[in-house]
Order: structure tokens, then sequence, then C-alpha cells
């Protein structure tokens, strides 16, 4: 599972621009799906038939937080506007990648004291990338306007912690990934939603959801941890403590009936877990929620430290009751 979360996260696909993410995911399900098709938005949609007649959808979105060149200035300097929640005092003099091209950001500053001023309000505005270009048509060949980049980070195994950009929500997507690796005999149809821009305002979701039409679905992705010093004390969930089995979120509220059958799955079969509300943010669940005649949904997230970042944390033993209470509940939920 380590070497897949860390082809996973490595991969550079921010949202609108899935092609390459698309391809490493469906290259590690093949011979484990009996079908798969990528839809008109990009969504990589794979099944694993059942005998019930019944549909259960798995979603994780595949797309990753980034940045996209809006300007170019005549020494070859870049100005970006985020792709997703991208905070500026999160990317400030960490490195940005374009395709094969890296470049630091950093801010404007013409005296010490507008430094000062513009890093303690730091903005869009007033940060920069410099790719190292000589001036802006030399910038234009190789990142010109329109060009879309993400954290230049990459996985690091820390014990039982894993670390890399892009674990949102990369790693939902290694378990639905391993969730169609360990399925045998389903009585119901199984279908993976690998899923198009969520992070810029849950646009795959719908659509997909709209195409299978499923009894129900369940998101797998992040969620925030409040395990850190003096972190928010509204916020309970640990990394270590088990899967998240989310109640509501800024965006939705789970379904009643799957959050008590997935709590009492857990609790049968002794998976780790914990309960989640989350007072703010949200998943793919909203869209399934709001298509067609409504889709009961819920969601299950892996507690993780410092999201949105180039170093997003995970606990292996999260993602591992994950992967189990999400079996259980294809085998024996409806």
């Amino acid at each position: 599972m380590k070497e897949l979360i860390k082809k996973l996260t490595e991969t550079h696909s921010p949202s609108g621009r899935e092609e390459k993410i698309r391809k490493v995911i469906l290259s590690e399900l093949e011979g484990y799906i009996d079908g798969y098709k990528v839809d008109k938005l990009g969504n990589l949609i794979v099944w694993k038939n059942g005998s019930s007649g019944k549909k259960i959808l798995l979603d994780a979105h595949m797309d990753e937080i980034g940045v996209v060149v809006t300007n170019i200035d005549d020494n070859g300097f870049l100005k970006i506007d985020m792709v997703g929640g991208v905070s500026p005092y999160t990317i400030f003099r960490s490195k940005v990648r374009f395709g094969n091209v890296v470049g630091i950001v950093d801010v404007e500053g013409e005296t010490g004291q507008i430094l000062a001023e513009n890093i303690k309000n730091m903005s869009f505005d007033k940060i920069y990338v410099d790719i190292g270009a000589k001036s802006k048509e030399e910038a234009e060949k190789i990142c010109p306007i329109g060009t879309f980049g993400t954290f230049d980070g990459y996985f690091v195994e820390n014990g039982d912690y894993f670390i890399s950009k892009s674990m949102d929500d990369r790693i939902g997507c290694a378990v639905i990934i391993e969730v169609f690796k360990k399925l045998k005999n389903t009585k119901n149809s199984v279908y993976g939603v690998f899923a198009v821009q969520e992070e810029v305002g849950i646009i795959g979701a719908r659509v997909a959801g709209y195409d299978i039409d499923p009894d129900v679905a369940i998101a797998i992705d992040v969620t925030a941890a409040g395990d850190t010093p003096k972190a928010n004390k509204r916020v309970s969930m640990k990394l270590g403590s088990g899967a998240c089995i989310k109640v509501k979120d800024g965006y939705s509220i789970s379904d009643k009936e799957m959050v008590n059958v997935l709590r009492d799955l857990a609790e049968k079969y002794n998976i780790p877990y914990q309960m989640e509300v989350l007072i703010y943010g949200g998943t793919d669940a909203r869209g399934y929620q709001n298509t067609k005649a409504g889709i009961p949904s819920a969601t299950i997230s892996i507690a993780t430290r410092y999201i949105h970042t180039p170093n997003e944390m995970v606990h292996k033993k999260d993602v591992e009751a994950t992967i189990e209470l999400i079996l259980k509940y294809v085998e024996e939920g409806i």
C-alpha cells in the first residue's frame, strides 16, 4: 500500500487537469474490475458486478489543489491565482511545479517595511513565482498564461505516518483501489468514482451520481485533525484513532441510517473508528445528495494534519481501518 500511496500522491494533476492521475489509477486497477468508462467531464468510473441488483457507489476525488499562471512581467516572473483552496501563506517560499518547470514563490517588497507589511498581509496580488526565466518571452515559451501548477511535494514514510502533498484526496483513491483489489464475489454491484474538480466546487460527483444512479453513495476523503498543540477545540478527530464516520460537515449531513450501519459494523468487527463532526468544509457526498431525486450518502474520512499544504500527514492504521470498514459495508451494509 505504501508504494501505491507514493505513486498516487507524487503524480501532479490539479483540478481540471486530471489526465495523468486517471491513467495511474486505471493501471493500478487492471485485472480487478469488470469494466470502466471515462465520462464527458473526465470522471473515471469503474465497477465490479454483483447479483443483487443494488448499487453501492464509492467516491474519492482524484484532483488536487494547485495554481494557474495569470500574467508574466517583463522580467519573466509569473503571477498566479489559486485553483482550489491554496493559501498564499502556505505557498509562500515553497516550490511549485508546472510540468517540468519548478518555480519558487516569493513576495514583493521594495523596502524592508513594505516587505514586512506584505508578508503580514499576504495575498496573491503580492506574491510571484520565479522560474529562472530571463525575460517575458522566455517565460511565455516554457510557462505561458493558463499553465496549471501544483505543490512540488514528495512522499515520506515516518514510522506509521505517511506525509506528502495531495493526500487530499489521493489517500481516498488509494483506499478505493485497495477495496477493489480485495473484493471477491460481492452480492451488490460496486462502483468506484474517481471524481474530477472536487476542489473547485464538487463538480464531478454530481455528474457521476446522475449517470450511475446508485442506491447509496459513500465519499472517502480527508478530514481535519484536532490533535496538534492548541488545535481547534471543536475538532475531535485524531490520527491513529481509526476511520472517521462523518455525522456532518459544512456542506452536508450524512444519512442517519448509513451512519448507524457503519458504526454497528465497526463495533461488530472491532474496526477502530471515531465519530466525526466537522465544523467547516465538505466532501463529494453533497454532490450525490443533490443528484436527481437524491441519493442517500455518507462520508468516511481519514484524519489528516496540515491539509492543503505540501506536507499532508495521515496514519497508516487509519487508512487500513477505512479499507476494512468499507469492505464490510459492501458485503453487509445494504
